[in-house]
C-alpha cells in the first residue's frame, strides 16, 4: 500500500496576488443623537467654499481706503521690518558707508521696499523692477560687470494690477532662485494695451502676501495670497460689533405709553383719525425736554426701559483678539491700546511678536537687499568687496536697567574666567569687546592693547607690578620677636657674634 506523501506548497511557489487598495472612510457618527458625519447636526452644515478673495481688486482696494483696521494689518508688519535697517559686516572704509548711504537716501530705496511690502500684502503681489541708467533693454539677464558707477536709480513700484503681468515660461535652473518662477514679466499699459517693457526676472524684486500651494499659485499666476483674505471675516464680526454697540447708545433710555385700543386705530380707523393720533404723538415728542419730560392725559400711563452695557466691552475685547491673531499682530500694536489687567505689561506679547520681525526679516527682506546690494555697491564704490555681508540688529531691545545688569553680568563672568587663570588678557578683552553692540561697553579696547595682552594671564601680571604679590609669609605663634629685634640682638651681616 503505497502512501500518498503530502506536498505543500511555499511562498515561492505562489505568484504573488495584487492586493486592492482599501479605502478607508474613518468618521464619528451618531444618527440618533443626530451628531457627527451625514448626520442633522448643525456643524455639518458648516461649508468653506473657495472663493479667492485676493482676485477681488475692487473689493480689496475700497476696504484698504475705509478700513483703518485693514490700512493697520497691510502697514504694521512692513514698518516693523524696515524700522532697523541692515548693518553692512564688511572690511570697507566709513567714508564708503556714508557713500552707500547717501545713495540709499538719493534713491529711496527704504522707501521703495516699504511700498513694494505695502501692496504685496494687500493684492498678493508686487514687483519692484531694478532701474539701471543706460540699460533700456531689460528683458536681457542682469549683468553685474555692465553695471558703472552711480547708475542705480533706484526701484519702480509696481502692484499686480497695474500692469503687470507674469509670462508663462518659467526658470528652469536649480542654482537660481526664482527656479519654478517666471522667467519674464510684461509691464503694459492697461488702457492703451501697450507693452511698455519686457523684463528678465533678475532684474525684478517679488513682494507677495501669504504663500500658498503649487496649485493656488498657479491660479493666482504665481502670485501671493492678500492678507486681506485670511482676516476677512473676522474684519467683517469686529465691525459689525462695533456697529451694533454703537447703535445700541440711541437705544439706552426708551420711554412708551400705554394707549388703549391702538390696534383698531391702527387697523379699522379712517385715515383722518389715524392723521390725527401721528400729529399728537409728534407734538408730544417735540415737547418733550432734555430730561425726558413729557406731558400726557390724566390716567395714561407711560414708562421707561433703560439699557445697561454690562458685558459688550467684554464681547468686544475678544473680537478684537480674534482680528489680531489672523493678523499675526499683538492687540497694542494693531489697535493701539495699552495692556489691560492686573499688572499687565505686554512685554511677553511685544516680545514674542518682535522674534516673528526677526524671522521675517531673514526670510523675506534678506533676500530683497542681497538682490539689491551688489548693485549698489558697483554703483557707489565701483567694486563688490569679497567680505561683504549683512546683518540685522535685533528687534528686541532692552531697557538701561536691562542692559547695566546684562553688562555687569557678563564682565564679571569674563573677569572671573581671566582671574583663575583660564585666558589670558588678550582672549579677556576680545571677549568684552564681543558685548560692544549688545552693552555698548568695551567699544573702545584697541588691537595694541589686545596684542599686548597676549599670552599673559592674571598672575603673571600680578608678579609683573609686585614681585612679592606671590609670596605668603609663614607666622610662628611661640615667637611675638620681630625682625628689627632679631637684627640687633642676633648674629651681625658676617654670621658672627660680636665679642665684648
Amino acid at each position: 500500500m503505497s502512501k500518498k506523501r503530502n506536498t505543500r506548497r511555499t511562498r515561492t511557489d505562489t505568484k504573488p496576488r495584487k492586493q486592492a487598495p482599501i479605502q478607508t472612510m474613518d468618521a464619528f457618527s451618531n444618527p440618533a443623537a443626530r451628531i457627527g458625519l451625514g448626520t442633522m447636526d448643525l456643524l455639518q452644515g458648516t461649508e468653506y467654499p473657495l472663493t479667492r478673495l485676493t482676485q477681488n481688486y475692487q473689493l480689496l482696494t475700497s476696504l484698504y481706503r475705509d478700513n483703518w483696521i485693514v490700512q493697520n494689518i497691510v502697514a504694521t508688519i512692513p514698518n516693523d521690518i524696515i524700522r532697523k535697517w541692515y548693518e553692512i559686516r564688511s572690511a570697507v572704509q566709513p567714508d564708503q558707508i556714508t557713500q552707500m548711504l547717501k545713495l540709499e537716501r538719493k534713491t529711496q530705496v527704504r522707501k521703495k521696499i516699504l511700498l513694494g511690502m505695502y501692496w504685496g500684502r494687500l493684492y498678493g503681489g508686487a514687483v519692484g523692477v531694478i532701474l539701471i541708467k543706460g540699460q533700456n533693454d531689460m528683458s536681457q539677464p542682469l549683468d553685474l560687470n555692465t553695471i558703472m558707477p552711480e547708475c542705480f536709480l533706484g526701484l519702480q513700484i509696481l502692484d499686480r494690477w497695474s500692469g503687470v503681468y507674469p509670462e508663462a515660461e518659467l526658470v528652469t535652473d536649480p542654482e537660481d532662485p526664482d527656479c519654478g518662477l517666471p522667467a519674464y514679466y510684461v509691464i503694459r499699459d492697461e488702457e492703451t494695451g501697450y507693452t511698455a517693457a519686457r523684463v528678465h526676472h533678475s532684474r525684478v524684486i517679488r513682494f507677495i502676501g501669504r504663500e500658498l500651494p503649487w496649485m493656488e499659485q498657479v491660479a493666482e499666476q504665481y502670485w501671493g495670497e492678500s492678507e486681506i483674505e485670511a482676516i476677512y471675516n473676522e474684519v467683517i464680526k469686529r465691525d459689525n460689533v462695533s456697529g451694533n454697540i454703537a447703535a445700541l447708545t440711541f437705544r439706552a433710555n426708551i420711554n412708551y405709553m400705554e394707549t388703549e385700543g391702538l390696534d383698531q386705530l391702527l387697523g379699522t380707523a379712517n385715515t383722518e383719525m389715524q392723521r390725527r393720533f401721528y400729529n399728537l404723538m409728534a407734538a408730544q415728542s417735540m415737547m418733550e425736554s432734555n430730561f425726558g419730560t413729557r406731558v400726557i392725559n390724566k390716567g395714561d400711563a407711560i414708562h421707561n426701559t433703560q439699557y445697561t452695557f454690562t458685558g459688550l466691552s467684554d464681547v468686544y475685547d475678544r473680537i478684537m483678539m480674534d482680528v489680531a491673531g489672523a493678523a499675526r499682530t499683538p492687540v497694542t500694536k494693531l489697535f493701539g491700546r495699552s495692556p489691560a489687567g492686573l499688572n499687565a505689561t505686554g512685554e511677553a506679547d511685544m516680545q514674542n511678536y518682535y522674534d516673528y520681525i526677526d524671522g521675517l526679516r531673514e526670510t523675506e527682506l534678506r533676500s530683497v537687499i542681497e538682490r539689491l546690494l551688489p548693485v549698489m555697491a558697483l554703483s557707489a564704490w565701483g567694486m563688490i568687496p569679497d567680505d561683504l555681508e549683512i546683518d540685522f540688529p535685533t528687534m528686541w531691545a532692552p531697557d538701561a536697567k536691562e542692559i547695566a545688569e546684562i553688562a555687569e553680568r557678563k564682565t564679571n563672568a569674563v573677569l572671573a574666567v581671566y582671574q583663575n587663570d583660564l585666558i589670558d588678557s588678550a582672549t579677556a578683552q576680545q571677549e568684552l569687546q564681543e558685548l560692544a553692540d549688545e552693552t555698548g561697553m568695551w567699544s573702545k579696547i584697541s588691537e595694541e592693547s589686545i596684542k599686548a595682552g597676549e599670552g599673559q594671564t592674571y598672575s603673571s601680571s600680578r608678579m609683573m607690578a609686585d614681585p612679592m604679590a606671590g609670596l605668603t609669609y609663614l607666622e610662628d605663634p611661640d615667637r611675638d620677636m620681630d625682625i628689627s629685634e632679631e637684627n640687633e640682638e642676633g648674629p651681625n651681616k658676617n654670621g658672627k657674634e660680636e665679642v665684648e
